[in-house]
């Protein structure tokens, strides 16, 4: 890291941290530890109050939507989904938005797919545990990032709590191939041990202070605070992931968002050499502004992508029910399970049977029913696994939603 790029109005202290390499012994550095986050909002110009202003109307328009529909959760799961394949695009997973839309949760494919599904398990985790009124802390993102990296090569015997030990972060582009990885890296975030669990502790408690709502407009606190997390860079592994999943909690307890519908990461993936840049410039030199500008506009984008996703899920909606209508079928138990497939993109017909409680002759019979309407399709499944299903038009709408972009 380099340590002559901080400056004397960087929001943080450069500490002395020590160790031992096997190959060349002992070394010093470096690493960074950010203040406290204030209780009023930094210096903005006026081009950065303007984008913030812009973010809460697409986000007040994107919550004014969801309000009015009579079930705005059946779109939470697709939502995160979309989220699961971008946030872990950004950390280097990768795995088709197609696939993941219609993996088996208990049964992936392959690691990458495992990675991402963890995501969508432990942010319906985190928004049931936050639905039920318990508040962010420390222990409850460790159980988070024990979710996240379950199964996969992320998953060590530190999992599941505070890191402890040194990490970095990326590399610097004039490092040479021979420099010790603390001293290539771009960036060396704060040193493990009991003053970095309180540091997080400190910034969950900002969260969740009542005087931030009173001080600060929720976009710019929401872009504080997902800074504070990712220098802090409390895991071993996850903290991009969790980060972004704390900008949608963030906003769900400011009362900006009704439901966690909110996509940011693909907007983000999109631009990830100046999100990293935005959040590195403040670290160095307490460029709040830029950063915070950059944020909203994301913000925005994101709101209006959800938004516009939201709308097109309707009109399916709507498109099914009517095939249903037009049809001898009558059963209102078919237009449950239209709303089925919005809240689950893909599905077993014993997943049906248990949580529509039908028996599994009638679950089976709905589903062929609608398979022969043309609403639903069988997928192409190894042979011996459970058949799956799902509606088309659902995955066109979400698949074609990624490639239009934010």
């Amino acid at each position: 890291m380099d340590r002559s790029a901080f400056t004397a109005t960087s929001p943080g202290d450069l500490v002395p941290i020590t160790g031992t390499d096997p190959h060349t012994g002992p070394w010093s550095h470096v690493a960074f530890v950010p203040h406290p986050l204030p209780f009023e909002s930094p210096d903005l110009s006026g081009l950065t109050y303007r984008a913030v202003a812009n973010a809460r109307a697409a986000l007040a328009a994107l919550d004014s939507t969801a309000r009015q529909l009579p079930n705005p959760r059946l779109f939470r799961r697709p939502a995160l989904q979309a989220e699961a394949q971008s946030t872990s695009a950004l950390e280097g997973t990768y795995a088709p938005l197609a696939d993941v839309l219609t993996a088996d949760q208990d049964r992936p494919p392959s690691s990458d797919l495992r990675e991402v599904l963890n995501y969508v398990s432990m942010g319906n985790t985190a928004f049931a545990w936050l639905e039920e009124g318990r508040q962010l802390g420390v222990g409850m993102l460790e159980n988070l990032q024990s979710l996240l990296v379950a199964g996969t090569s992320g998953e060590t015997a530190s999992s599941g709590a505070i890191r402890d030990h040194q990490v970095v972060v990326g590399s610097r582009l004039d490092a040479g191939p021979r420099d010790l990885p603390i001293r290539a890296a771009r960036f060396v975030p704060a040193p493990p041990g009991l003053d970095l669990r309180a540091s997080l502790q400190d910034l969950l408690d900002w969260m969740t202070s009542p005087v931030v709502p009173n001080q600060i407009d929720p976009v710019v606190a929401a872009a504080m605070a997902h800074y504070q997390f990712e220098t802090l860079h409390p895991f071993h592994d996850g903290n991009g992931r969790i980060g972004r999943l704390l900008i949608v909690a963030h906003l769900l307890a400011q009362g900006v968002l009704l439901e966690p519908t909110l996509t940011v990461s693909p907007w983000f993936e999109t631009r990830r050499t100046e999100y990293y840049d935005r959040l590195l410039a403040v670290s160095r030199s307490g460029d709040w502004d830029h950063y915070v500008q950059f944020f909203a506009t994301g913000l925005e984008a994101s709101a209006k992508g959800t938004h516009r996703q939201m709308s097109d899920l309707v009109a399916v909606q709507d498109s099914m029910r009517e095939v249903v209508r037009a049809s001898p079928l009558r059963a209102d138990s078919a237009h449950l399970l239209i709303d089925y497939t919005l809240a689950n993109t893909s599905f077993t017909i014993r997943a049906v049977e248990r949580d529509l409680e039908l028996s599994y002759a009638r679950a089976n019979q709905l589903v062929g029913q609608l398979v022969d309407l043309g609403i639903l399709t069988p997928l192409a499944t190894p042979p011996g696994t459970t058949r799956r299903f799902a509606a088309p038009a659902v995955l066109d709408v979400l698949v074609r939603d990624q490639r239009l972009g934010p």
